[in-house]
């Protein structure tokens, strides 16, 4: 066997610039007073010797280490993907690091996820977090500073960025309401999902604006694979009389409409569907796909700016709600004749 190559140390860096070890690190931490002879020796050995700082020992002296986590329910979701993009591109911009945490839908795991997670970095972004109302709102407080996204938590000490989900749900409605829809069908997400519940709002409200829309809802998840799975009942729905769906969000819906092609149901022509979030992918399916636009990235910018702030002894500053906007495109269409 070879060898085992020494990791370079500060005190061969300040060895090759002939200089103390202490300057090293005053340079390194970029401190005003550092003579510019001194800066440029350090560099110059550096270079040479290729030396990279230890993130673990920077992390001791400093108390952070410059990397925040997002923990997300499933980093499949498009959704979720934008958000931390623009989230990681805003963190960049400060010289920040994102990890990111997926737990896969599975609820019990949240907690242990995002403590492990906030143990290793400086703060947490968590996305739409699945757990009860009361175990999230003790969790927010044993891993300040926190933000979180997607998840209404009216009254506690975290800021909040997301998304006017009830609200979503009525354009959506009055939309296809517009195009003669009376019987509408909503597919539903996660049953522990709090934008589900919003959107489940949405449709409360959506009925008793309109006595004359009936909405009916049909459990179904957040994947591709669980809008699939419900296209028979789907089916059932519009034997019954249902002449629209809305789905839980995009995923839900380009899921189904594969089923229905599949089934021989035409969309729009024979059922009108709509899904929520506008993720790259509604607008290059066939039909394309009407949707409720969010905007990921300005989330995930948002996000970071509230969690700079709190990382920098800040206040905890106003949440943000985005009302998303109505994308038409082929999907839905007129009741047929």
């Amino acid at each position: 066997m070879g060898e085992r190559t020494r990791a370079i140390t500060i005190a061969d860096v300040a060895a090759r610039a002939g200089v103390s070890q202490a300057s090293v690190s005053r340079v390194l931490n970029r401190k005003q007073s550092v003579d510019p002879a001194i800066v440029r020796a350090v560099q110059d050995a550096i270079d040479v010797l290729g030396y990279t700082p230890s993130v673990a020992a920077r992390s001791l002296v400093h108390g952070r280490n410059d990397t925040i986590a997002m923990v997300v329910p499933d980093l499949e979701n498009p959704l979720f993907q934008g958000i931390l993009k623009g989230l990681s591109l805003a963190a960049a911009s400060d010289h920040y690091r994102v990890l990111v945490a997926d737990t896969a839908e599975v609820v019990d795991d949240e907690e242990a996820t995002a403590i492990e997670a906030r143990h290793r970095c400086d703060a947490l972004v968590l996305c739409a977090p699945r757990m009860p109302e009361e175990r999230l709102r003790r969790l927010v407080a044993r891993v300040a500073p926190v933000v979180v996204v997607n998840r209404p938590l009216p009254g506690a000490e975290v800021p909040i960025v997301g998304v006017d989900y009830a609200r979503g749900i009525r354009d959506l409605v009055d939309h296809l309401r517009g195009l003669g829809h009376e019987r509408i069908a909503y597919v539903s997400g996660p049953a522990a999902s709090a934008s589900n519940a919003e959107r489940l709002r949405g449709v409360e409200e959506a009925s008793a604006a309109d006595p004359s829309v009936r909405i009916d809802v049909i459990a179904g998840g957040s994947r591709l694979d669980d809008g699939y799975m419900v296209a028979e009942a789907v089916t059932n729905a519009r034997a019954a009389g249902v002449t629209a769906v809305i789905a839980f969000n995009d995923l839900v819906a380009l899921g189904l409409m594969t089923r229905l092609t599949e089934l021989g149901v035409s969309v729009p022509r024979d059922l009108s569907v709509a899904g929520f979030d506008d993720v790259p992918m509604a607008r290059f399916s066939t039909p394309r796909l009407t949707s409720m636009s969010v905007p990921r990235g300005e989330i995930g910018a948002q996000a970071w700016a509230r969690l700079r702030t709190l990382i920098a002894g800040g206040p905890i500053e106003h949440s943000v709600l985005y009302r998303p906007r109505l994308e038409i495109r082929d999907s839905t269409g007129p009741v047929a004749a």
